[in-house]
């Protein structure tokens, strides 16, 4: 049942395979009208598809810097259009193919990677590289939250910069990075070859392979028309 129950997320390394689909090709016929198409049509199938929130995200992030920079080369190529389209698809390949990765979820893919019996080095690095960006944000706004609390000053100052913002934020993060070691030692990860299982597997659904093969049928037809 599983095989064929919907999910709202993809499973991670065909998210993976199928961002650097979109990416490479692209990049590759980024000055043909037919890779607007086919970037819109994959627009249009991460949303079907479950990723809808993240398309939300990315669509008003890429018509300011996607349109800035489509302006510039416009302009800068003496009002050319074709200059326009390619630096429009470029910008489009980039950030649709951000989509499928912001699907993903750090704890998936490192389920899925254990899966397949990849090198915990690998796994465990991917796992807290993944899980640094949140943390960080989140201790730079303590820090700011903090800052105003106290009437610090604006941070745009370089010494308050330094001694209420810059400061407070290394001594957390080196608090939070010996609290992590702790973590993964008291949790058993270990780097080396040792069995284990995965308690919760990441399985592929029909649903992904129906993506997977939409997105390659669009990229055969783009190539064909």
């Amino acid at each position: 049942m599983s095989f064929i129950k919907y999910k709202s997320k993809l499973y991670p390394l065909i998210a993976v395979a199928s961002a650097l689909l979109i990416l490479v090709f692209g990049l590759v016929t980024a000055k043909t009208v037919v890779c607007s198409y086919f970037l819109l049509a994959a627009y249009l199938w991460l949303f079907l598809f479950g990723c809808w929130k993240q398309c939300l995200k990315v669509l008003p992030v890429y018509i300011i810097f996607g349109g800035i920079f489509t302006l510039i080369a416009y302009f800068a190529a003496g009002r050319d259009f074709n200059a326009a389209l390619a630096m429009a698809n470029r910008f489009g390949a980039v950030f649709i193919a951000i989509i499928p990765g912001m699907s993903i979820g750090a704890v998936a893919m490192t389920r899925n990677l254990s899966q397949l019996r990849t090198p915990r080095g690998i796994t465990l690095g991917m796992l807290i590289t993944t899980s640094f960006v949140p943390v960080l944000k989140g201790e730079i706004r303590r820090v700011r939250e903090a800052m105003k609390t106290r009437g610090a000053g604006s941070v745009l100052n370089p010494k308050i910069f330094y001694r209420a913002f810059l400061i407070p934020l290394v001594t957390r993060l080196v608090d939070i990075s010996d609290t992590l070691a702790l973590s993964i030692e008291t949790r058993g990860f270990t780097l080396g070859k040792r069995r284990y299982t995965v308690y919760k597997k990441e399985v592929v659904n029909i649903f992904d392979l129906l993506y997977l093969a939409g997105l390659i049928t669009g990229v055969v037809l783009a190539v064909v028309l």
